[in-house]
């Protein structure tokens, strides 16, 4: 007997990074990020290709309903916000630079759907003007934001490890509430100047900002510093940001059905 098909689902671009395997030039992105997109986001994931000449901010504009912006062992190249280069080592991703970061204002202006996670966040305000900090932990009266002894199960780097203190009446409190919460940490970046443009949702108990949204932006845009997609089997604020994230692509996806229709 025929069954009608389910409905499609929304699709989200999920952002990669460019790296090295077998001596390959691969793109790469976490499982994490696909399962909660997935699963708790109910879209369909399709992993974005770090290669600036392949991509294209129309036709993603047109064929897309929502874009997750990954963490990554990378950094965003100081270059891109006027800092010098560091002294001391850092993984650089010029190749995801030069991907993302010329699209995100496109995106953001057609009202497409952006989640923004650790550099995701990172790319996003510097993208707005922002500058960020390489060492985070090195500045007087801030604590170490960084994941901690390495020798622990990795599942246990995504333990909480802070308070959130959330905004009064931006989008997160919207989810969440303004009640305190805890998140995960594993980031030695941080924001140094907010982009123009950007409004505070949440701040870590030193005041280093741990979320913002783009303010005025026509559709879900929201950046935040730790790593919900590790904990949507047990974080309520995880489950809870991709369940948004996912409403939203539901419904950019039926504007852009009608529109083509109509």
């Amino acid at each position: 007997m025929h069954r009608p098909s389910a409905e499609p689902r929304a699709v989200v671009a999920i952002s990669t990074d460019r790296v090295d395997r077998h001596g390959h030039t691969t793109h790469a992105g976490f499982h994490g990020y696909v399962h909660a997109v997935a699963t708790v986001g109910g879209a369909l994931p399709l992993l974005l290709p770090s290669a600036p000449e392949a991509l294209d901010a129309d036709t993603l504009i047109a064929t897309v309903d929502g874009v997750l912006l990954t963490g990554s062992p990378s950094n965003v190249d100081p270059a891109r916000y006027d800092a010098p280069q560091p002294h001391a080592p850092m993984l650089l991703d010029r190749e995801r630079d030069a991907t993302i970061l010329p699209l995100l204002p496109r995106l953001v202006e057609a009202g497409v759907p952006l989640l923004a996670v650790c550099r995701g966040f990172q790319e996003l305000n510097v993208v707005y003007g922002g500058t960020l900090h390489p060492a985070i932990h090195t500045l007087p009266n801030r604590m170490d934001h960084r994941e901690g002894d390495h020798q622990r199960p990795i599942e246990r780097w995504y333990d909480d490890s802070h308070a959130l203190h959330v905004a009064p009446g931006g989008r997160l409190a919207e989810m969440v509430g303004e009640r305190p919460l805890q998140v995960n940490s594993l980031h030695h970046q941080g924001i140094d100047r907010l982009g123009q443009g950007l409004r505070v949702e949440a701040t870590a108990p030193d005041g280093l900002v741990e979320a913002f949204s783009v303010a005025g932006a026509p559709g879900f845009t929201l950046a935040v510093q730790w790593h919900p997609e590790m904990r949507v089997g047990d974080c309520p604020l995880a489950r809870a940001l991709f369940s948004a994230f996912g409403e939203a692509c539901r419904a950019r996806r039926a504007e852009r059905l009608r529109s083509r229709f109509h």
